[in-house]
């Protein structure tokens, strides 16, 4: 057998962190056993679904580097082929027509409240003859449900599940104008892209509980289940914006790799061992449904920002500078040239120690494309006193005739400087920082005043020229 999975959205929203999840598991369960990653778009809610949504999530899924395998199946285009099943099941005497209005199945929901039972359908229509109904009457079709025994789904994270066939009514698979619903579609789609495997949330594990019963009528082969656990927020509760990021987008608008977030999302309920950073190539190698919990998982955004900093330690340069570059576009207080993308570029792997997003490494990195006068954070203002602009200038001199002007040579002339004036080398260099980024952390010195370049450097240094002093008589 060879393997293929699938995800399913429902493209009324964003894409949720959950159902990344899910996709992800898919992909590399799919990879791991060599077989086929699938995509279906479940977009029969044609009020809701949109394909502004239909784009975030194909542009969500390429983001996290989730390739689909086959060209996506939109179940709206299909529902000839749900009413064909719906009508075999019909014709083989496993479904039958229900000419129920709604206000008799809003009664039926009442009585059955009244007495304390579920609010199921009663059957009315289940041993009825057809001519009993008005004329023209519309109608519903209705799956003939087992009413004894038990469905059993082996599940491949939660074990053994079952439930009593009493408590599962004869639900509906087609509706009175012609469309199928979730639970008819979901397995004429499943059989006809021959899934082996549906990987879910926990939250669809009743529904195959009706799906298998549709499995069983037309004599096709179960797929076998995996349903995952959900994810709560960090307290414990359902996810929500009150915790933080839920979307792929928003993790993606503040600063998080791809890669990060898939690592991330990888260890949120399956484990191998202490592994903890995993590039793709070992996620694939290693992943497979028995290390799956049961537990729900609760989400830390602590960790996935640790997290996001060690893949950006080991990103490629170029890549973040591009990054960067984009995400400090359209800022009237920055000139985003050739020279500013070129002295970004060269001080990158100073500046990706230090951040954990990228969001705050586009910020680290504004001061490259800034002119002069400098913005200058208040803790900056306070190193440049006069007697440290006085110092400055004498720095100034003293890389002036540097050559070359690399960070090996701007080190060495610094420390030099620093003996000279009997100065510890931090006494320099945070004055200098302060005049040359106007905030007090940046990477090191000698790299930040290469990447500036000399002319830039002594432009800066030269704005913070000694203040005049003024007497009081």
């Amino acid at each position: 057998m060879s393997v293929r999975t699938r995800f399913a959205p429902s493209p009324t929203g964003l894409l949720h962190i959950g159902n990344a999840r899910a996709a992800l598991f898919n992909f590399l369960f799919a990879r791991h056993h060599g077989g086929a990653f699938l995509l279906r778009i479940e977009d029969t809610d044609r009020e809701r679904s949109t394909r502004h949504a239909v784009d975030v999530i194909l542009d969500g899924l390429a983001w996290m580097g989730l390739d689909w395998d086959e060209p996506p199946v939109y179940q709206s285009g299909r529902q000839s082929r749900h009413a064909e099943v719906a009508r075999a099941l019909l014709d083989a005497g496993h479904a039958y027509r229900c000419y129920c209005t709604a206000d008799e199945l809003r009664q039926m929901r009442e009585q059955a409240q009244a007495e304390g039972r579920a609010p199921r359908y009663n059957g009315l229509w289940r041993d009825r003859d057809a001519s009993e109904a008005p004329p023209d009457a519309a109608y519903t079709i209705r799956i003939r449900a087992p009413q004894e025994g038990e469905t059993v789904v082996d599940d491949l994270v939660q074990g053994e599940v079952r439930v009593a066939n009493v408590e599962l009514d004869d639900m509906i698979i087609l509706r009175a104008d012609g469309t199928p619903t979730y639970q008819h579609a979901v397995v004429v789609d499943d059989h006809d892209m021959a899934i082996t495997h549906v990987i879910r949330g926990d939250d669809h594990l009743t529904n195959s509980f009706r799906q298998s019963q549709i499995y069983a009528l037309m004599g096709w082969e179960r797929p076998r289940f995996a349903h995952l656990p959900l994810i709560h927020g960090p307290d414990g509760g359902k996810l929500s914006k009150r915790h933080g990021a839920q979307s792929v987008v928003e993790f993606r608008e503040q600063g998080y790799l791809p890669e990060a977030l898939d690592n991330y999302l990888l260890r949120l309920g399956w484990g191998h061992g202490d592994a903890e950073v995993l590039s793709r190539d070992e996620q694939i190698r290693l992943f497979d449904l028995d290390g799956v919990g049961r537990s729900a998982s609760r989400m830390d955004y602590v960790k996935l920002t640790h997290l996001n900093g060690v893949w950006m330690r080991v990103a490629d340069d170029g890549r973040l500078t591009a990054d960067v570059l984009e995400r400090l576009a359209g800022r009237e207080d920055l000139t985003l040239d050739d020279t500013a993308a070129a002295r970004i570029r060269l001080l990158m792997p100073g500046l990706k120690e230090r951040a954990r997003t990228l969001v705050e490494l586009a910020a680290s990195a504004a001061f490259l494309a800034r002119s002069v006068p400098l913005p200058f954070e208040p803790k900056a203002q306070a190193l440049l006193t006069d007697a440290a602009r006085a110092m400055l200038r004498d720095v100034a001199r003293e890389l002036s005739p540097l050559e070359p002007f690399t960070a090996p040579e701007i080190d060495a002339a610094l420390r030099r400087f620093a003996d000279r004036a009997g100065l510890k080398l931090g006494q320099v260099a945070q004055p200098l920082r302060a005049a040359l980024t106007g905030s007090t952390s940046s990477p090191g010195i000698d790299a930040t005043v290469a990447a500036l370049g000399r002319d830039e450097s002594l432009a800066r240094i030269g704005a913070m020229a000694p203040a005049e002093t003024t007497s009081h008589g």
